[in-house]
């Protein structure tokens, strides 16, 4: 099922699927539609000085297929605040995709994120799809969905501050 969001920035407009209450309990898709070219878009997310600005800090990025990096946050009880990550693919201005372990006490989560950018008359539209949920892990899915609604924001307001 595709849902559609209303956001109080003007350029961006956020439709879901993978809705777990809608029975997709495995992955997460959302689309935004960004007034900014693709090459504007790709920067923001391969360049490791802006992943830190929106995403999260990274060590060791480089869009170059078999890169592994890691993203670094705060830690709290069960985490130690790391994402690993291993580049899968890379089309540039088109396809971005790696692997996001996460390395919970207990329960790690293996998954894998997707960014797609399209080229629309306005600008872009960028689809980030999270997949390789476990059928228990709709706790970490919910948090992914989240965490990725709240990181479109911070790109949104990034890209309307650089040029």
């Amino acid at each position: 099922m595709t849902t559609t969001t209303d956001m109080t920035t003007p350029d961006i407009s956020e439709r879901t699927a993978g809705d777990p209450e809608q029975g997709d309990r495995t992955s997460l898709s959302l689309e935004y539609d960004l007034s900014h070219p693709p090459e504007k878009v790709w920067r923001a997310l391969t360049d490791p000085a802006l992943l830190a600005e929106w995403l999260l800090p990274v060590v060791g990025f480089r869009p170059e297929p078999g890169t592994a990096f890691m993203f670094r946050t705060q830690a709290y009880p069960g985490w130690d605040g790391t994402v690993h990550g291993e580049v899968l693919e890379v089309e540039p201005h088109r396809t971005l995709r790696y692997a996001w372990h996460v390395p919970f006490a207990g329960a790690p989560l293996d998954t894998v994120v997707a960014f797609t950018l399209a080229p629309t008359p306005s600008g872009t539209r960028l689809t980030i799809v999270q997949s390789g949920f476990a059928p228990g892990q709709q706790r970490a899915l919910g948090g992914a969905r989240y965490g990725w609604t709240l990181m479109a924001g911070k790109l949104t307001t990034l890209l309307a501050r650089t040029s």
